[in-house]
């Protein structure tokens, strides 16, 4: 398990990462040499907008995975922070209910695919559109789906490593950040 989390964190690091980082970067420029044709020469692309909303949402969907295991989305820690305070039965108490959202979480992440695979594929039989109806849904509904599922796959790994955990063991840590490198974030 510790190759494969390995391997997991590698592709997101090396792969996933760099390839948001230019999706977000790139639609950034088209954002603003759009600004910069509209108001100077008064020529605009029609399907310029749809394309860097849905490709902006794309690059978001990729990083979902990526934002769980670095715990840096949103959520809300009041009881665990106040059962870290509170004595060790208390801490026991909040890693076993970390234990059963994150539990709760891969199998609604799952049930969204599971049910958004059909859904997607309706999409490309019935040709959606977006709202310029020049770019196709579909591959951005996609994009989603393989962000859940890829999120769905690290929480996968939060539940093995949470249920060691419990079991008094420390699996899949994440490998500390050297000091020079926290200076760049």
């Amino acid at each position: 398990m510790e190759k494969a989390y390995v391997i997991w964190r590698a592709l997101q690091d090396r792969f996933l990462g760099p390839v948001t980082a230019v999706l977000l970067f790139g639609c950034t420029l088209l954002a603003l040499v759009e600004v910069v044709r509209r108001y100077a020469f008064g020529l605009s692309f029609y399907w310029q907008q749809d394309f860097v909303t849905y490709v902006i949402l794309s690059a978001v969907f990729l990083y979902f995975g990526i934002a769980q295991r670095n715990e840096s989305h949103l959520s809300v820690t009041i009881f665990l922070e106040l059962a870290e305070a509170a004595g060790p039965r208390a801490r026991r108490a909040a890693e076993v209910v970390r234990l059963a959202s994150v539990i709760f979480s891969f199998l609604f992440l799952l049930a969204v695919v599971w049910w958004g695979i059909p859904e997607v594929l309706d999409s490309q039989k019935y040709n959606t559109r977006t709202e310029s109806l020049l770019l196709p849904l579909a591959p951005f509904l996609w994009v989603l789906l393989i962000g859940f599922t890829l999120m769905a796959v690290q929480l996968f790994f939060q539940v093995y490593r949470d249920i060691q955990k419990l079991r008094g063991r420390t699996v899949l840590e994440e490998p500390r950040e050297d000091d020079s490198k926290m200076l760049l974030h």
